[in-house]
């Protein structure tokens, strides 16, 4: 089974791992929690009222842990380097491998960079899949975009990031399409409750 690494723990890695990990791939986020979203307040997010950041990321998290993603809260990636079958992260407590890599950390674009992806101007360069120029690693919201860092439009990065990983896992389109009885049989037909 491929396994997917996750870089940042906002809303754009938060959306990468649910959508990955909800669909059969194994999936590692780490999460230093230094999220813009906890300077948020949303009223921009649909379906979402008004909402404190803080409390929209708890949601977050809650969701990708009840889907098994293996979240590590704290631990700070220092290296990201591509190897032979994928990649290696390297954080302070150790090396972790993947077949493919997400970076999600916001506006801070240096781990792109010492991977060798390439650049158009200040932000790295993806195509529409939001793949970088290192083949298997991708890259979201506001490290491929100059001004649009809206939780909406990062989330949306992140899941289509982990949508073309699938796609390129299944080695066709893959769309993420769920009905009422795929909720009523995650959530045993308790969907409605936690909504």
């Amino acid at each position: 089974m491929a396994h997917v690494i996750v870089v940042g723990g906002g809303a754009a890695g938060l959306s990468a791992a649910l959508f990955a990990q909800k669909n059969g791939l194994d999936t590692t986020v780490f999460d230093t929690d230094k999220t813009w979203l906890h300077k948020a307040h949303l009223f921009n997010y649909p379906g979402i009222g008004s909402e404190d950041g803080t409390v929209f990321l708890e949601t977050l998290r809650n969701q990708v842990d009840s889907f098994g993603v293996d979240r590590t809260q704290g631990e700070e990636v220092t290296a990201v380097d591509s190897t032979d079958d994928g990649f290696t992260v390297t954080t302070g407590d150790g090396e972790y491998d993947g077949d493919y890599v997400v970076l999600a950390t916001g506006a801070n674009r240096d781990l792109a960079e010492d991977l060798g992806c390439a650049f158009d101007e200040d932000l790295v360069d993806v195509d529409v899949t939001m793949e970088t120029s290192v083949e298997g690693a991708y890259a979201t919201g506001a490290m491929v975009r100059a001004e649009e860092w809206q939780a909406v439009i990062s989330a949306g990065d992140g899941a289509a990031a982990a949508l073309n990983i699938l796609s390129a896992e299944k080695g066709e389109n893959y769309h993420d399409f769920d009905v009422p009885a795929d909720a009523d049989e995650v959530f045993g037909g308790m969907a409605d409750d936690e909504t």
